[in-house]
């Protein structure tokens, strides 16, 4: 342990605790992560999503604003306020409207 004495200029090491971080992250990264995808048919065309995804999650998944679209889940309308507890199963047929303002 370094002692501090008054009016000398603090020297910090920052690489001293990243060599062991960057290590422990390479070897996470080197594992293989399984993740479960499931396949779906959005407006028509087949996908991969990811498993056990909510309509919320497939929605930025699919990268598209909730604000302006209507649902519909296998020939059902899906209420904005159930996204985030309705769980897609594999082989869900979505269609995803958008709503476009102009006159």
């Amino acid at each position: 342990m370094t002692e501090y004495v008054k009016g000398e200029a603090l020297q910090f090491d920052y690489n001293k605790g990243r060599n062991k971080l960057s290590n422990s992250l390479r070897q996470l990264s080197m594992q293989t992560v399984k993740t479960k995808e499931i396949q779906i048919v959005v407006n028509g065309i087949a996908r991969s999503a990811p498993g056990e995804i909510t309509m919320a999650g497939l929605l930025a998944f699919l990268d598209i604003l909730p604000d302006r679209v209507a649902v519909e889940l296998n020939g059902m309308i899906v209420k904005k306020q159930d996204w985030a507890a309705t769980l897609i199963g594999a082989g869900a047929k979505l269609e995803i409207v958008q709503f476009v303002g102009g006159g």
